[in-house]
């Protein structure tokens, strides 16, 4: 079994990493293996809606999206998925959401690539608009038919500069039971 954690922030090493990480830990105590990606910071375009991908049928963006395209390809072969970003202007990193919106409209129209994989969203903010973010990336995973693991809270952290989450107790927590939920719930769809 295999999660790939795709991180929407353009801070590397920054604190959607961390928490991505944290996830990482208990699916790896699990022995599920993980595959950190980075997205925030690439040139990456949304959706044009040419239809090209719907015409050609190959799992691909056919507008010049090869960063998006090669981890079009990792979620399709992955069991499960876990989208991060910060909050920015109460939303995903746009970025992100050109993930969301090209792999969304290619893996759909090329047979519901997505169905029934495992998918988790989680969220850094400093003030506000977590709920709406989180909403963002969860709504994805639903209309891609995939299934989403609960965690004791909402998968959100508190932290603006680099490492400020790991002061977040509760975000940690829910954090490692939301890599405990997700490892329990790949075994039993395994």
């Amino acid at each position: 079994m295999k999660v790939i954690g795709i991180n929407g922030s353009p801070r590397r090493g920054g604190n959607t990493e961390i928490l991505i990480k944290t996830v990482f830990e208990q699916l790896e105590k699990e022995d599920i293996e993980t595959e950190f990606l980075q997205l925030g910071g690439k040139l990456v375009h949304g959706c044009t809606a040419c239809l090209k991908c719907r015409e050609i049928q190959d799992g691909r963006c056919h507008i010049k999206n090869d960063h998006l395209n090669v981890l079009i390809a990792k979620m399709v072969e992955a069991d499960g998925i876990i989208l991060g970003s910060p909050v920015y202007f109460a939303d995903i990193t746009p970025e992100m959401k050109a993930l969301i919106d090209v792999s969304g409209y290619v893996t759909s129209g090329n047979g519901h690539l997505l169905r029934r994989k495992v998918g988790t969203a989680v969220i850094v903010e400093r003030r506000g608009g977590a709920l709406h973010a989180f909403e963002t990336i969860n709504n994805f995973f639903l209309i891609n038919q995939m299934i989403i693991p609960g965690s004791s809270y909402w998968n959100f952290a508190f932290g603006r500069a680099p490492g400020d989450v790991l002061n977040d107790d509760e975000g940690m927590r829910t954090m490692r039971t939301l890599g405990e939920n997700m490892a329990w719930l790949l075994k039993k769809l395994g």
